[in-house]
């Protein structure tokens, strides 16, 4: 079927379907599903046992965002 063969209420159906298609490619968690090796629990474990923590701020500036 071409596109010049579709009524406006089907191709925006499919250009509605295309773009959520997308913005789910966009947002979605490429680790989903994955098991976290023993090594990143142990980091995990050790970061939220630490009382140290970075401010906002200083994040935001190591990032070019402030």
């Amino acid at each position: 079927m071409k596109v010049a063969d579709l009524t406006v209420e089907e191709l925006q159906a499919l250009i509605r379907q295309v773009v959520h298609e997308e913005l789910q490619n966009l947002v979605a968690d490429p680790d989903k599903g994955l098991e976290l090796t023993d090594e990143i629990w142990a980091r995990l474990r050790l970061s939220l046992g630490s009382s140290e923590r970075i401010p906002l701020e200083k994040i935001k500036n190591r990032l070019n965002l402030a």
